[in-house]
């Protein structure tokens, strides 16, 4: 069976956020994920996931200003110092919550710029990170998004993240591939995850249309949690879904993988 991480940014949002740590553990869970730990203390959240014995799978490096629609500041001209800045505090964080792997929203490209100074800045700070987080022991993730849910958002597809770390040349450079955004931008869930396994350190998932609970919608996720199983995945796959309801009421299809893996 996969291993699963609840996303606590987006699951039992009933209770506050560092309640949502016991929350998960006693729904079954023994990883978390959450878009961004900077809000808190590190102490605080460390002794969360200690109490509760949760793995701190993932989270994100900043992503600029996110009530103002930023989506990540990798790609911007002339922000660099924030975004190695923002290096630095992600892995100050990871380290407190031993989380091995970050993964970078690289951001919407300004329609004022330059393409090719786009180009530039991008590979330029992926590979400055790549190398940063590498000596830390941390792995550098990622993301494609759909360009529905955030227009203008650089990385749209798979093929384009791949041919970006081709380009920057790093060996510490992973995808992390979503589901939900990658089947409403390029569709063949399975065939795409088959052949970039070896590149795929995370997996993301919701249903689609919606973005609720997986058994909602046009994805077949008992198939698709079968197959990734049988594929020989090893990584985490984590709940970054909208509960139509409750977190716990929308549960079942963790009882359908088990049943099915």
């Amino acid at each position: 069976m996969p291993k699963f991480a609840a996303n606590l940014t987006m699951l039992f949002n009933e209770v506050e956020f560092l309640d949502r740590f016991g929350a998960a553990a006693k729904a079954g869970f023994h990883g978390v994920e959450y878009l961004f730990p900077y809000p808190y203390p590190k102490a605080a959240l460390a002794e969360a996931l200690a109490e509760h014995r949760l793995v701190q799978v993932l989270h994100n490096l900043p992503a600029g200003d996110w009530s103002k629609g930023e989506r990540g500041v990798a790609c911007i001209p002339g922000r660099e110092g924030e975004f190695k800045d923002g290096v630095g505090s992600a892995i100050e964080y990871a380290k407190a919550l031993q989380c091995k792997q970050l993964n970078c929203l690289v951001g919407i490209a300004p329609p004022e710029a330059k393409p090719d100074a786009v180009r530039r800045v991008l590979v330029d700070n992926l590979g400055f990170a790549a190398r940063a987080l590498d000596r830390e022991g941390i792995k550098l993730l990622v993301e494609a998004v759909n360009s529905f849910d955030i227009p203008g958002f650089y990385l749209t597809r798979t093929d384009q993240a791949v041919a970006l770390f081709d380009e920057i040349g790093e060996n510490n450079l992973w995808l992390q591939y979503d589901i939900y955004h990658m089947q409403r931008m390029e569709g063949e869930l399975a065939a795409t995850i088959a052949k970039h396994l070896p590149r795929i350190a995370h997996i993301q998932f919701a249903g689609n249309p919606g973005r609720n609970e997986p058994g909602i919608g046009e994805i077949n996720y008992d198939y698709l949690f079968r197959r990734i199983d049988e594929m020989g995945y090893g990584g985490w796959i984590g709940c970054e879904y909208k509960p139509r309801t409750t977190t716990v009421d929308g549960l079942g299809w963790l009882a359908r993988a088990a049943t099915n893996s």
